[in-house]
């Protein structure tokens, strides 16, 4: 008989089509891993393909999540730095072609055949995943698996901030979008350095803007009840934002971010959107302003990471609502869509 596991599964393209499953627990080839789940955190995208409202392919029907930790239960005949017994984060880039001029470079994040856990292969709400060793970083065992799940997002954070943006200490800096990325994208420029730092959300963002005062950012506002431009321009030498982060994803947000950013800054998107833009780009060029996209992360960003989640510099305290069951998804995922949790994580 095939053993088997419990799964929570996307089995189509259409609203709401997502249920818990059994499934067989998966088979691994020479160059992989079976990883027994530790903890898998629930993302904004797993909401959005839960309400078909996603701007990127799935592949149904497809095991959700993509930011998990968990013990290796099984080896690969070719796996030589993983044992049985490690406890490991992954990665989320579950395929990637290794010949692209991308991959040779190191920026295999950006592969243009890479297929994702959660969306383009089976991930990692369940009680198994199989992971090819390269995705694989070992973490310590004082770190906990609900806070190691939230090590991929806490790298598109560092990817964004650290890597992609220019960002010194005292300077003026903006989130747009209080969910996890925007305030995991907050912590790192407070960690950076940041003089003034203002996380700007919606009404139905108030949990998520209390989590970012606790995270110590200087102002977390509602842009319903207070005037970002009037607050940017009233800091510091009045030019506007060093550095906007756009983790909202709506195109308004951009237009936000055009308004407030100073001469020669910088705007670094993060945020995914499928909404057309609707208004003119002539501020970009007026202000001579760096617009950055950021995707993802790699090996070094989740090397870093660990390092800083292992130490308790990065603080999740805020972050983490919820820790629940596989068989609790959908509460958990409802949660995060209508604001009451900021971050759930699912144990198996």
């Amino acid at each position: 008989m095939t053993a088997t596991m419990t799964a929570v599964v996307q089995f189509d393209l259409k609203p709401g089509a997502v249920e818990v499953r059994e499934m067989p627990i998966p088979e691994i080839g020479d160059d992989e891993v079976l990883l027994k789940i530790g903890g898998v955190s629930v993302c904004g995208s797993d909401v959005h393909q839960y309400h078909g409202t996603q701007s990127w392919p799935v592949a149904t029907p497809v095991v959700l999540g993509h930011e998990f930790g968990g013990t290796v239960a099984r080896i690969g005949s070719r796996v030589k730095g993983f044992r049985e017994g490690d406890r490991v984060v992954s990665e989320t880039a579950a395929y990637v072609c290794g010949q692209c001029m991308m991959c040779r470079t190191g920026a295999y994040n950006l592969c243009p055949h890479r297929k994702g856990f959660g969306y383009g292969i089976n991930g990692a709400m369940a009680g198994y995943v199989r992971v090819p060793e390269r995705c694989l970083h070992h973490i310590p065992d004082h770190l906990p698996f609900e806070k190691a799940a939230l090590t991929e997002p806490c790298c598109v954070g560092y990817n964004a901030v650290i890597e992609k943006s220019n960002i010194r200490p005292g300077d003026t800096v903006v989130v747009l979008g209080p969910g996890p990325i925007g305030l995991l994208c907050a912590e790192m420029a407070r960690l950076a350095g940041a003089g003034t730092l203002i996380v700007a959300g919606m009404s139905q963002d108030k949990s998520r803007l209390a989590a970012a005062r606790e995270l110590g950012v200087t102002h977390a506002i509602d842009l319903q009840e207070t005037d970002l431009k009037e607050l940017v321009y009233s800091v510091g030498d009045g030019l506007g934002a060093h550095l906007i982060v756009d983790a909202a994803g709506a195109s308004a947000a951009l237009r936000t971010a055009l308004e407030v950013v100073r001469p020669a800054g910088q705007i670094t998107k993060v945020g995914w959107g499928p909404q057309p833009l609707g208004f003119s780009l002539d501020p970009l060029v007026q202000k001579a302003v760096r617009l950055q996209g950021s995707f993802s992360h790699t090996f070094q960003n989740w090397e870093m990471v660990v390092s800083m989640l292992a130490s308790g510099q990065i603080n999740l305290k805020p972050i983490i609502s919820r820790i629940g069951s596989l068989e609790e998804w959908k509460n958990c995922f409802d949660g995060m869509h209508d604001g009451t949790y900021v971050k759930a994580v699912l144990q198996p």
